[in-house]
């Protein structure tokens, strides 16, 4: 056992002597495989962060919620005959909400796209305003950066109060706190009594850009049947979704009065909708990843075993006499795969150094902008790319380790370089 433990120290020391020996040569080797690492881990670190942008938009929209829409968000379909469908009106909602078994909570709302609001000498654009009930903030999803949502008496006496969106907040107030502050929406003037905090995701930005009122004041600027309303339904916890999904259809079409054997003329929209945009996503990072990944891996197994067989010719007189002295073949052998695998190992820790750095500034310059990107490496991606390279090592280094090994000791004391 000690006889082994000193013949793999003899391997590993004479193998880290040999890459110290040419520093610039074996970090000029490595490179393909420095850059094949960095893609790995990039690939691995983009992909994470778009399961975390994911799974953010589930706990936003709720992945226990159904919303009858007008629109579909999956986009599916002809968007002239959606365009041409009749708005749900706040009538047809209620009597649907009173028709509903299934449901543990529903609420209604309205939005406006495209608003401009005025705080003092500033603007921000493209804001969403949506009106909605006191109810929406039961859901465990709405939480509030500061102050309060408004009440149910708030609600009924369609009070002119606001909930900002974080994106707002920024615009308009620039780090100080809103609450009490004057806002004009709509030519009208609302107080500020809450905050959201940063919601927005990759796929639900828009939610940092809007600022929710009651209900009944929405309809008082923008119109009681101006603009469809959207029915949120949540299912109660021992409903499985795909019944409420099956009674809220059938709820629908009869009280919008579709015939039987006609398409819906509305849609039942979930958070799992986005599901094909990640999917999509995710093929595109995978296909360009592994391809790149591929084709520096590659060019790295290809310099490693060039620079491994010169290695070999350069060293063939000091083959020659180690097994003169009686080192065996397989110590030979050993000692230029570690050569290989630690030329592979020392990229790949050169690699995922760049890589964190660049991940760790890239995350805090985007924060406010991309929220969901992770600040580190994940652990295991780290691993993987450490085994990887140590394969990719072993691979270049097999064919010159074997040439090495089956030198003839006695033409490899001979030879002269």
């Amino acid at each position: 056992m000690n006889r082994l433990a000193n013949q793999l120290a003899e391997v590993l020391s004479s193998a880290v002597e040999s890459l110290r020996a040419s520093p610039l040569r074996s970090f000029l080797t490595s490179l393909g495989v420095m850059i094949g690492v960095a893609f790995v881990s990039l690939m691995g670190w983009a992909l994470r962060s778009l399961d975390a942008a994911w799974e953010s938009t589930l706990s936003t929209l709720g992945s226990d919620i159904l919303y009858v829409d007008k629109w579909n968000w999956a986009g599916g379909g002809s968007w002239r005959a959606a365009m041409n469908r009749k708005n749900i009106t706040i009538e047809q909602a209620e009597e649907i909400a009173r028709r509903l078994r299934s449901a543990g909570l529903i609420y209604f709302s309205s939005d406006a796209w495209g608003q401009t609001i005025v705080s003092g000498d500033k603007r921000a654009s493209g804001i969403m305003v949506e009106g909605t009930m006191a109810i929406f903030a039961q859901l465990p999803s709405t939480t509030l950066a500061e102050g309060r949502f408004f009440s149910d008496l708030e609600e009924r006496h369609a009070a002119a109060v606001a909930v900002i969106g974080d994106g707002i907040r920024r615009t308009l107030f620039e780090g100080r706190s809103p609450i009490g502050e004057t806002i004009r929406i709509g030519g009208r003037n609302f107080i500020i009594i809450g905050t959201m905090p940063k919601r927005g995701t990759l796929f639900t930005d828009f939610l940092d850009r809007t600022v929710y009122i009651p209900l009944p004041t929405f309809f008082a600027i923008y119109g009681r049947h101006a603009r469809s309303v959207t029915i949120a339904v949540k299912a109660y916890t021992s409903v499985e979704l795909g019944e409420l999904r099956d009674e809220l259809t059938g709820v629908v079409r009869a009280v919008r009065n579709v015939p039987p054997g006609s398409p819906d003329d509305f849609a039942i929209n979930e958070a799992q909708v986005f599901r094909d945009q990640v999917a999509n996503i995710r093929a595109v990072i995978w296909a360009v990843g592994i391809g790149l990944t591929a084709l520096s891996f590659l060019v790295g197994v290809i310099g490693i075993t060039n620079v491994m067989f010169v290695a070999v010719v350069e060293r063939t007189k000091e083959i020659g006499i180690r097994r003169a002295v009686g080192a065996r073949r397989s110590m030979i052998l050993a000692q230029f795969l570690m050569e290989a695998a630690m030329l592979c190992l020392a990229g790949a820790i050169v690699g995922m150094g760049v890589c964190s750095v660049l991940v760790l500034v890239i995350s805090v310059v985007t924060r406010e902008v991309v929220s969901f990107l992770l600040p580190t490496l994940p652990a295991d991606i780290v691993g993987v790319a450490v085994v990887i390279s140590i394969v990719v090592g072993i691979v270049a280094g097999l064919v010159p380790a074997l040439r090495a090994a089956r030198l003839d000791p006695v033409e490899a004391l001979r030879y002269e370089a």
